[in-house]
């Protein structure tokens, strides 16, 4: 039998509970990684309840918290199933967890019984995204209706109230004078911060088709999360460039989809990196809209075109933007090496180089972004 750390077991659960639609934010993994360990790994009940304390955000999550905690650690069924009671009245010989030192004890069978196990919705979210069938498919978007990306924010001059910070001496001073000049509670004042521009570029080209459907699904949630209409834009990348921002604000993301297809001229066409990178430079970059915004490229590298253009214009992005992403879809898998032309070329200008084939490498873009 495999075994893994507790840790590890414990944050892929964490994982399970956001995909099953719970906000289960990095704040409440660690919370809950430290309250099991107060309460012990070998712990059953502790495990259940420490859980329920640190990850549910109210009463409405508790049943499905129940769920995705009796098909993670219990797939074999061998635990009660009661919602509102601990997973198991009595603690176990050993661990829910595996690897957790005592491997060796004479509580083998009740290790085996209560092993964790990657639920279905966990192996989804790992699977590559261009091998899937179309039933996998339309699970996977379910899962990406529960992807909440976050938008970085910026610092600006402009101030707002605030429990502490600098002294606000023209609002404490009108309260003063409100007051017939009595000395009155000072007001305080910080920076108010402001979403920084995301712009995704994500290439629709042949090499790229099996990954289009998901990319703009990834699209059509950053353009959701947008409180602003100049938050987020979107473009795709093929022999041409195509702003599809406008289709992407449906709220139904299957009819967004629709209309991003429709406005797409170069599906699963030529790549031209270089010539549609530096068309976006000249006619939106030098305008401002990539000027210190997070500017994600989802690209194999596959460039038909001069590899020294498309470096070029890289490079020159990278002197506009706050911070350049590339994505590449291969980036994760097993022996891939970045020998491509168009990928040595562009990456001493990129600042991060991630994998970008599955739902679970979307959600770590994500934080990337949001930490930008």
């Amino acid at each position: 039998m495999t075994r893994h750390p507790a840790d590890e077991v414990l944050l892929a659960f964490t994982r399970a509970l956001r995909a099953a639609g719970l906000p289960v934010t990095q704040d409440r993994a660690q919370a809950f990684l430290a309250a099991v360990a107060l309460v012990g790994y070998d712990d059953a009940p502790g495990t259940w309840a420490a859980g329920r304390a640190t990850l549910c955000a109210g009463p409405d999550d508790l049943e499905r918290y129940d769920q995705v905690f009796a098909a993670w650690f219990d797939p074999g069924g061998m635990l009660p199933r009661r919602t509102g009671a601990p997973p198991s009245t009595t603690r176990p010989r050993s661990g829910l967890l595996l690897d957790t030192g005592d491997a060796g004890s004479e509580g083998q069978d009740a290790d085996d019984a209560l092993r964790a196990a990657a639920s279905d919705v966990e192996v989804l979210r790992h699977r590559d995204t261009a091998g899937l069938s179309a039933d996998e498919r339309r699970r996977l978007s379910v899962l990406f209706a529960d992807l909440q990306p976050r938008l970085p924010r910026r610092r600006t001059a402009r101030q707002q109230p605030w429990h502490r910070g600098r002294v606000d001496a023209s609002r404490t001073l009108r309260a003063s004078l409100r007051n017939l000049g009595e000395p009155g509670r000072i007001a305080w004042s910080r920076p108010a911060p402001r979403p920084r521009r995301v712009v995704l570029l994500l290439d629709v080209s042949g090499s790229m088709s099996g990954y289009a459907d998901a990319l703009l699904r990834l699209g059509h949630r950053y353009v959701a999360s947008a409180r602003s209409v100049r938050d987020v834009e979107v473009f795709t990348l093929g022999t041409r460039l195509t702003r599809v921002t406008p289709a992407l604000r449906h709220r139904d993301p299957d009819r967004a989809l629709a209309a991003a297809g429709a406005v797409v001229p170069d599906w699963s066409g030529g790549t031209r990196l270089g010539e549609t990178l530096k068309a976006f430079t000249d006619r939106w970059g030098s305008r401002g809209l990539a000027r210190g915004a997070v500017v994600v490229v989802v690209s194999d590298g596959w460039e038909r075109g001069d590899p020294a253009l498309l470096a070029s214009q890289v490079a020159r992005l990278h002197r506009f933007a706050r911070r350049v992403v590339w994505v590449n879809p291969h980036r994760g898998k097993e022996g891939y090496l970045p020998v491509q032309q168009g990928v040595v070329a562009v990456l001493p200008h990129v600042d991060d180089f991630l994998a970008g084939h599955s739902l679970a490498t979307y959600e770590e873009l994500c934080e990337v972004v949001a930490r930008a």
